[in-house]
């Protein structure tokens, strides 16, 4: 890499004699992924798994993102907003583990604002590189069965859960873009894996993550892995990334409602 602002996000190999620092880092990586994405990407395939064993056909059946927690309005709001602040919690410590002293982990991630306007401009281009082709991939697995139907928001949500999705739509570009992305990349780099080595094992895992939705969903879920993959290791800032991330998932849950009653036989959930 040409660019020292992109050599010094990534670090190098750790040495073969350090092999206390290989076995910590080894246990780091994998307490992490036991209480993050590694845990969800687990259930996730077991879902899948479970869903296939059914009766029903999985085109029938559907899964919801941001379901209502309480009937009540009040706890309602207060159960979700807790939810998502603890889960970003998990990409604190994440970040706190990348910390090292005279380096932010922020800066060294770029996961800040100093280059916002190009991010953005990135940002947009990646949602319609990854945005438009993966809603088509999911219209079709739905046609053809494949994907159970994503109820992405409730159907007749009040206006006081539209801030609710769009802090779910942060979380989730956080959460993901950070851990694979900003953590993993770090981390396995150091352990000495090959950049595209890197790359295809956060996007495998990124599609794992998302097999609770179906074949098409981890068909679309590890390109865009890749092409995430790609762009972070060539950009060295995981920014751009969170924000596509973030307003692909916005345009989701808050539009979900309006794509439901337009194209029912794609996005509306299935008959009992």
């Amino acid at each position: 890499m040409s660019d020292p602002r992109i050599a010094a996000t990534f670090p190098p190999p750790l040495p073969v004699s350090a092999r206390a620092d290989r076995v910590r880092l080894c246990w780091e990586v994998g307490l992490v992924l036991a209480v993050s994405v590694g845990q969800s990407a687990l259930y996730s395939v077991l879902s899948l798994i479970r869903a296939s064993l059914r009766t029903t056909p999985i085109g029938q059946q559907q899964t919801q993102l941001n379901p209502a927690r309480d009937a009540e309005a009040l706890w309602d709001v207060l159960y979700r907003f807790l939810d998502i602040a603890f889960s970003l919690a998990i990409v604190g410590l994440v970040i706190y583990l990348l910390w090292e002293p005279g380096r932010s982990a922020l800066q060294r991630i770029g996961l800040d604002f100093r280059r916002f306007g190009g991010d953005l401009g990135r940002a947009a281009v990646l949602m319609a590189v990854i945005g438009v082709p993966g809603l088509a991939l999911y219209a079709a697995s739905r046609l053809l069965g494949l994907n159970v139907a994503v109820v992405a928001s409730p159907l007749d949500s009040a206006w006081w859960v539209v801030p609710l999705l769009v802090l779910s739509a942060l979380r989730a570009g956080l959460t993901e873009e950070v851990i694979f992305l900003g953590y993993l990349f770090d981390r396995l780099r150091r352990l000495g894996w090959s950049w595209w080595g890197i790359i295809l094992t956060t996007a495998a895992l990124r599609g794992a993550y998302h097999a609770y939705q179906g074949v098409g969903a981890i068909v679309g879920n590890f390109a865009m892995g890749l092409v995430f993959g790609w762009c972070y290791r060539r950009w060295g800032r995981v920014m751009p990334l969170v924000i596509a991330h973030t307003l692909i998932d916005i345009v989701a849950f808050v539009g979900y409602p309006l794509a439901a009653a337009l194209w029912p036989a794609v996005f509306a959930p299935p008959s009992p």
